[in-house]
């Protein structure tokens, strides 16, 4: 039976996989506060929204105002652009950040899961193309749903690191 090792908050165990976790990253000659500020400007071209988006110290206050213009967006979510700059934004902090590779290493063989089961509905059937079950999974009656690109991509860069 396969072990997972989930995160949910930033202060919780492996709460640093988390884009919220507080590990600055540069980008570019630009330091964002977090990889989800990173994140969140990799799909607007416009500067202004990404200045908008940079600065609050808060990674919810970066999605936040990332969610303002949805219409000015140039990486769709969920989009293989959207898979390739999550990539990136895992790079970018387990390069700049050398202890995470050890936590990571740390992890085994467990299935690395972003714990998204307080976001969704505990009674409707899973959507998809929800954004929670896409990039986490929801445990739901004994049983881990969802696409959890974000572990996955995890679990990738942790073979990596085995594999040298």
């Amino acid at each position: 039976m396969p072990e997972y090792a989930a995160f949910t908050k930033v202060k919780l165990e492996n709460g640093w996989m988390s884009n919220m976790a507080h590990f600055p990253v540069t980008y570019e000659g630009k330091l964002y506060h977090t990889t989800e500020h990173l994140f969140q400007c990799l799909r607007f071209d416009d500067p202004e929204i990404q200045e908008e988006i940079m600065h609050p110290a808060s990674p919810m206050a970066a999605k936040f105002a990332a969610k303002r213009h949805p219409d000015k967006m140039i990486v769709q979510p969920m989009s293989e652009q959207d898979l390739a700059n999550m990539v990136l934004c895992i790079k970018l902090k387990l390069e700049q950040h050398p202890v995470l590779k050890e936590l990571l290493l740390a992890t085994g063989d467990n299935i690395l899961v972003e714990d998204v089961s307080k976001r969704v509905s505990p009674t409707k059937p899973l959507d998809p193309n929800q954004r929670h079950t896409f990039w986490g999974m929801a445990f739901r009656n004994g049983v881990w749903e969802g696409h959890n690109q974000l572990g996955k991509f995890w679990m990738q860069f942790r073979e990596e690191l085995k594999n040298g």
